[in-house]
């Protein structure tokens, strides 16, 4: 790719003028009263140049200098005196799983890939690409048994943390230490402990862990509501296990939806594998939230980086601290966006709240008597700007809390009462034995599904759709994963795989496709561009 290069100020090539000029006249004079007046005019131009390019070499050092030290005077960012006072909160976090190894020293490393094509789809939102598998390992000799299995801890990941209290209880993401059998934490100071893992909540990917000991170094809570796009922040972590690691950015964006119970912190601080679960941390040397996510096309860090506001992990880390557990409260309609078109032709003055496209039956909503076609505008008298706002609202309720929904239907406000129910733990479609079947022909989606069984309708409550058991290429790049069901392709619902692949067949391959996706308890929409 060919790049260009600005001229530098200070480049004595960068301003050829006074050279160029005396040599054509050398060129072009015919007298020897000409030709002494150009050499004439040479010898002072290159005198000129000379002390031009000296006066371009020297005068910008002080020009430089003199902003540089108003700049200081304003109060820019002392970084080193920052990391100073808050590095040693910061921890570095590995750990551990057990591995069946056999006789040969051969291990089960199926899970492996599976980790790993989490990791990349989390963080950079592209799959992994097929590690190369190891030959199986030679028959032994003359029916020879393999050796007896043994229980090894096998290194499983590195991530970042910080310490939130004095007693050693630490905060991180729920991705890295979920599935660990063993965690350890290391701090600045190369003091290691041996940690517990408290509890970890999926919707939210806030982990807290816990540590022996006692007047630990820890982080000041910040208040992530007072957050302002542009102003300096810096993240601590490991990137690629590269302990303690410190890198410097502003706030690009606040509230950045990501489908989740959380409106995430964008900034473009330089975050990596390994950063995950350290503190994103303002110039008071507050925290302002947990570095969680990268957004990329190319597999590395491009600039724009996402981090779980503070004030809602701690009201999940206060949960898992008491309980182990995080309770969400929910009332069983899913909700798409109000378009400008819908806005107008129901008569609201601007496109906002959230639409009900569906009432879960036997759930609040449908007690309640809300309907599908409903606008929900405001939610115990908050406004709904738009749909995401609905579901953390209702989450932050607690269960049997009597609220008030506003809706808009058919021209007209009203109130509807409604008491919030406890959501459900998260859970996807449990896999079944099935018999073998042909490889699914490859579609435009990448995505090989199944129909539910009716014990899967049973217990995820659904009348339909397809329940996804691989996704490539452009359904994997837009975050779908094994245990999703699709109930609905653009504007057409699903019952099945034969609806799915007539659905699939009709698709135009130039224009974003809409998916309408269950995972968990939470229905959401997810654009696919083929």
């Amino acid at each position: 790719m060919e790049s260009t290069k600005p001229t530098h100020p200070t480049d004595p090539n960068s301003n050829p003028v006074n050279l160029i000029s005396p040599l054509r006249a050398l060129a072009t004079g015919s007298s020897a009263a000409c030709m002494a007046s150009a050499a004439s005019r040479f010898r002072a131009g290159v005198a000129a140049a000379m002390l031009g390019a000296a006066s371009l070499l020297f005068a910008p050092l002080g020009a430089v200098a003199a902003p540089a030290t108003a700049a200081a005077a304003g109060g820019l960012p002392d970084f080193a005196d920052l990391v100073d006072k808050v590095g040693p909160a910061v921890v570095n976090i590995r750990t551990s799983e057990r591995a069946k190894m056999n006789g040969n020293g051969g291990g089960a490393s199926g899970g492996e890939d599976e980790e790993m094509q989490e990791f990349f789809r989390r963080f950079f939102g592209i799959p992994v690409p097929p590690r190369q598998q190891q030959p199986n390992p030679a028959p032994s000799p003359r029916g020879r048994r393999q050796g007896p299995q043994t229980d090894e801890m096998v290194p499983r990941g590195v991530g970042s943390g910080f310490i939130i209290s004095a007693d050693g209880f630490v905060l991180t993401n729920a991705h890295v230490v979920e599935g660990a059998d063993e965690v350890f934490v290391t701090l600045t100071d190369k003091r290691e402990f041996k940690a517990k893992i408290v509890g970890i909540d999926k919707r939210s990917d806030v982990g807290v862990v816990k540590i022996e000991g006692n007047n630990l170094p820890r982080l000041s809570v910040g208040d992530s509501n007072k957050v302002r796009a542009g102003e300096w922040v810096i993240a601590i972590g490991s990137p690629f296990g590269l302990e303690n690691t410190v890198t410097a950015g502003i706030v690009s964006a606040k509230a950045r939806d990501t489908g989740d119970y959380l409106p995430l912190i964008q900034t473009d601080v330089a975050v990596n594998p390994g950063n995950s679960g350290g503190p994103l941390l303002n110039m008071r040397g507050e925290v302002i939230g947990i570095n969680s996510q990268i957004y990329s096309r190319s597999g590395g860090y491009m600039g724009i980086s996402f981090a779980i506001p503070i004030d809602e992990a701690m009201r999940v880390a206060e949960q898992l601290r008491s309980t182990g557990r995080v309770t969400r409260g929910r009332i069983g309609v899913a909700i798409g966006e109000v378009t400008k078109d819908v806005a107008e032709s129901l008569g609201l003055p601007r496109a906002q709240g959230a639409l009900v496209q569906r009432v879960e039956p036997g759930a609040p909503a449908e007690k309640a008597g809300v309907e599908a076609g409903d606008i929900i505008m405001r939610y115990n008298g908050t406004p709904i700007e738009k749909s995401s706002d609905l579901p953390r609202l209702v989450g932050n309720t607690k269960p049997g809390t009597k609220s008030t929904l506003s809706v808009w239907r058919k021209g007209a406000p009203r109130d509807i009462p409604i008491v919030v129910a406890e959501m459900e733990p998260e859970k996807t479609a449990k896999k079944e034995e099935r018999k073998p079947k042909s490889e699914q022909p490859a579609n435009l989606l990448g995505l090989a599904v199944t129909d539910l069984s009716e014990a899967q309708k049973k217990e995820l409550r659904l009348d339909g759709g397809v329940l996804v058991e691989a996704a490539e290429g452009p359904t994997a790049r837009a975050g779908l994963r094994p245990g999703d069901v699709v109930l609905r392709v653009n504007n057409t619902d699903v019952k099945d795989v034969k609806q799915f692949n007539a659905a699939i067949a009709k698709l135009d391959a130039k224009r974003t496709i809409l998916l309408l996706v269950r995972r968990g308890d939470g229905t959401q929409f997810v654009p696919v561009r083929p």
